[in-house]
Protein backbone atom coordinates (compact mmCIF):
# COMPACT_ATOMS: atom_id res chain seq x y z
CA UNK A 1 0.00 0.00 0.00
CA UNK A 2 3.09 2.35 0.90
CA UNK A 3 4.26 1.91 -2.76
CA UNK A 4 0.87 2.50 -4.46
CA UNK A 5 0.74 5.77 -2.19
CA UNK A 6 4.68 7.31 -3.01
CA UNK A 7 3.75 6.23 -6.54
CA UNK A 8 0.88 8.40 -6.01
CA UNK A 9 2.55 11.06 -5.08
CA UNK A 10 5.45 10.87 -7.63
CA UNK A 11 2.84 11.31 -10.40
CA UNK A 12 0.92 13.85 -8.66
CA UNK A 13 4.59 16.01 -8.22
CA UNK A 14 5.34 15.59 -12.04
CA UNK A 15 1.95 16.85 -13.30
CA UNK A 16 2.68 19.81 -10.66
CA UNK A 17 5.80 20.63 -12.34
CA UNK A 18 4.33 19.91 -15.86
CA UNK A 19 1.38 22.73 -15.09
CA UNK A 20 4.46 24.67 -13.40
CA UNK A 21 6.58 24.46 -16.78
CA UNK A 22 3.91 24.99 -19.20
CA UNK A 23 2.56 28.24 -17.27
CA UNK A 24 6.10 29.93 -17.27
CA UNK A 25 6.08 29.12 -20.84
CA UNK A 26 2.85 30.72 -21.31
CA UNK A 27 3.89 33.93 -19.26
CA UNK A 28 7.30 33.93 -21.56
CA UNK A 29 4.61 34.10 -24.60
CA UNK A 30 2.91 36.90 -23.05
CA UNK A 31 5.93 38.84 -22.29
CA UNK A 32 6.93 38.51 -26.00
CA UNK A 33 3.72 39.36 -27.16
CA UNK A 34 3.23 42.29 -24.30
CA UNK A 35 6.88 43.65 -26.46
CA UNK A 36 4.82 43.38 -29.52
CA UNK A 37 1.63 45.34 -28.87
CA UNK A 38 4.05 47.80 -27.38
CA UNK A 39 3.30 51.35 -29.27
CA UNK A 40 6.40 53.05 -30.26
CA UNK A 41 6.68 57.08 -31.71
CA UNK A 42 7.69 57.25 -35.22
CA UNK A 43 9.31 60.46 -37.11
CA UNK A 44 7.35 60.66 -40.11
CA UNK A 45 9.02 63.22 -43.25
CA UNK A 46 7.27 63.52 -46.44
CA UNK A 47 7.79 65.71 -49.24
CA UNK A 48 5.50 66.74 -51.57
CA UNK A 49 7.19 67.85 -54.91
CA UNK A 50 6.86 71.15 -56.92
CA UNK A 51 5.46 70.37 -59.71
CA UNK A 52 2.39 71.85 -60.78
CA UNK A 53 -0.75 69.98 -59.58
CA UNK A 54 1.45 67.78 -56.89
CA UNK A 55 -0.50 68.98 -53.59
CA UNK A 56 -3.58 67.22 -52.19
CA UNK A 57 -6.70 67.79 -50.24
CA UNK A 58 -7.21 64.24 -50.26
CA UNK A 59 -6.57 61.44 -46.67
CA UNK A 60 -3.11 60.11 -47.16
CA UNK A 61 -2.23 56.39 -45.31
CA UNK A 62 0.90 55.24 -44.41
CA UNK A 63 1.89 51.76 -44.35
CA UNK A 64 5.56 50.86 -43.23
CA UNK A 65 7.45 48.23 -41.33
CA UNK A 66 10.61 45.96 -40.87
CA UNK A 67 11.84 43.14 -42.12
CA UNK A 68 10.54 40.47 -39.46
CA UNK A 69 6.87 42.27 -40.88
CA UNK A 70 6.37 44.08 -37.71
CA UNK A 71 3.62 46.40 -39.53
CA UNK A 72 2.50 50.26 -38.34
CA UNK A 73 -0.40 51.27 -40.41
CA UNK A 74 -1.93 55.01 -40.08
CA UNK A 75 -4.86 55.32 -41.61
CA UNK A 76 -5.06 59.44 -41.75
CA UNK A 77 -1.38 60.68 -41.88
CA UNK A 78 -3.39 64.10 -42.68
CA UNK A 79 -4.41 64.31 -39.03
CA UNK A 80 -0.64 63.62 -37.56
CA UNK A 81 0.53 66.56 -38.98
CA UNK A 82 3.36 68.15 -36.88
CA UNK A 83 5.11 70.84 -38.59
CA UNK A 84 6.33 72.39 -42.42
CA UNK A 85 9.53 72.08 -42.70
CA UNK A 86 11.70 74.57 -45.43
CA UNK A 87 12.90 72.39 -47.72
CA UNK A 88 16.35 74.01 -48.33
CA UNK A 89 17.24 74.76 -44.95
CA UNK A 90 16.14 71.72 -42.06
CA UNK A 91 14.39 74.22 -39.61
CA UNK A 92 10.57 74.77 -38.58
CA UNK A 93 8.60 77.77 -40.89
CA UNK A 94 6.43 77.43 -38.28
CA UNK A 95 4.37 76.15 -35.42
CA UNK A 96 0.99 77.16 -36.78
CA UNK A 97 -0.98 74.66 -38.09
CA UNK A 98 -1.51 74.18 -41.72
CA UNK A 99 -2.62 71.96 -44.17
CA UNK A 100 -0.25 69.19 -45.22
CA UNK A 101 0.92 68.36 -48.75
CA UNK A 102 1.59 71.48 -50.55
CA UNK A 103 3.71 71.56 -53.36
CA UNK A 104 6.91 72.59 -52.86
CA UNK A 105 7.23 71.94 -48.81
CA UNK A 106 8.25 68.82 -46.61
CA UNK A 107 5.76 67.87 -43.94
CA UNK A 108 6.82 66.19 -40.05
CA UNK A 109 4.22 63.72 -38.90
CA UNK A 110 4.10 61.91 -35.34
CA UNK A 111 2.69 58.55 -35.41
CA UNK A 112 2.46 56.14 -32.85
CA UNK A 113 2.68 52.27 -33.86
CA UNK A 114 3.75 48.77 -32.81
CA UNK A 115 7.58 48.19 -32.29
CA UNK A 116 9.46 47.26 -34.89
CA UNK A 117 12.29 45.24 -34.00
CA UNK A 118 14.92 45.39 -36.78
CA UNK A 119 15.44 48.91 -39.22
CA UNK A 120 12.66 49.96 -41.37
CA UNK A 121 12.70 48.87 -44.52
CA UNK A 122 9.41 49.19 -46.41
CA UNK A 123 6.97 52.24 -46.70
CA UNK A 124 3.40 52.67 -48.80
CA UNK A 125 1.35 55.36 -48.94
CA UNK A 126 -2.39 55.27 -50.31
CA UNK A 127 -3.64 58.77 -51.92
CA UNK A 128 -7.77 58.16 -50.87
CA UNK A 129 -9.61 61.04 -52.99
CA UNK A 130 -10.57 62.90 -56.41
CA UNK A 131 -7.15 65.25 -56.22
CA UNK A 132 -3.88 63.90 -57.41
CA UNK A 133 -0.59 64.28 -55.04
CA UNK A 134 2.77 63.61 -56.66
CA UNK A 135 5.32 62.67 -53.15
CA UNK A 136 9.09 63.39 -53.52
CA UNK A 137 10.23 61.21 -50.79
CA UNK A 138 9.47 59.87 -47.49
CA UNK A 139 11.03 58.69 -44.31
CA UNK A 140 10.10 57.21 -41.26
CA UNK A 141 12.51 57.54 -38.34
CA UNK A 142 11.85 55.40 -34.95
CA UNK A 143 12.07 58.19 -31.82
CA UNK A 144 12.65 56.05 -28.62
CA UNK A 145 14.16 53.12 -30.30
CA UNK A 146 17.31 55.28 -31.14
CA UNK A 147 18.92 55.18 -34.57
CA UNK A 148 19.68 51.56 -35.08
CA UNK A 149 16.22 50.93 -35.54
CA UNK A 150 15.42 53.93 -38.13
CA UNK A 151 15.13 53.95 -41.64
CA UNK A 152 18.45 54.70 -43.65
CA UNK A 153 16.35 54.71 -46.46
CA UNK A 154 14.44 57.52 -48.52
CA UNK A 155 11.73 56.06 -50.12
CA UNK A 156 11.57 58.08 -53.67
CA UNK A 157 8.59 57.97 -55.38
CA UNK A 158 8.41 61.45 -57.88
CA UNK A 159 5.19 60.11 -59.26
CA UNK A 160 2.11 60.92 -59.22
CA UNK A 161 0.08 58.12 -56.79
CA UNK A 162 -2.42 56.14 -58.32
CA UNK A 163 -5.37 56.31 -56.20
CA UNK A 164 -7.41 54.01 -53.74
CA UNK A 165 -4.16 51.14 -53.80
CA UNK A 166 -0.85 50.75 -51.83
CA UNK A 167 2.32 52.09 -53.60
CA UNK A 168 5.50 52.41 -52.42
CA UNK A 169 8.56 49.94 -52.03
CA UNK A 170 10.08 47.18 -50.39
CA UNK A 171 13.83 47.03 -49.81
CA UNK A 172 14.13 44.43 -46.92
CA UNK A 173 15.63 41.84 -49.72
CA UNK A 174 17.78 43.72 -51.45
CA UNK A 175 20.15 41.09 -51.75
CA UNK A 176 18.02 38.86 -53.39
CA UNK A 177 19.19 39.12 -57.37
CA UNK A 178 18.30 36.74 -60.14
CA UNK A 179 20.60 36.67 -63.39
CA UNK A 180 17.49 39.73 -64.65
CA UNK A 181 17.96 41.79 -61.58
CA UNK A 182 17.12 42.31 -58.74
CA UNK A 183 13.60 40.33 -57.48
CA UNK A 184 11.94 42.09 -54.87
CA UNK A 185 9.39 40.15 -52.87
CA UNK A 186 5.66 41.29 -52.98
CA UNK A 187 3.78 42.21 -49.67
CA UNK A 188 0.58 41.09 -49.50
CA UNK A 189 -1.58 42.98 -46.54
CA UNK A 190 -4.32 41.30 -45.03
CA UNK A 191 -7.50 42.89 -44.07
CA UNK A 192 -9.30 45.79 -45.77
CA UNK A 193 -8.81 49.39 -45.47
CA UNK A 194 -11.05 51.70 -46.03
CA UNK A 195 -9.00 54.67 -46.39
Amino acid sequence: MEMKEYRGLIILFKCFSCALFLASLASGERIINARKKENCTYAVTIETTCTKGAETTNHISLRFGDKNSNDVLVKHLNSKHVRKVDPLEPEVLDDVPRKPFQACMVDQFQVKGQCVDSPICYLYLKLSGNDDWRPGFAQVRAVELGNSLSSDYLFYFRRYLPRNVWHGMDLCDKDYVTPFGIKHRRKIFVGKSRH
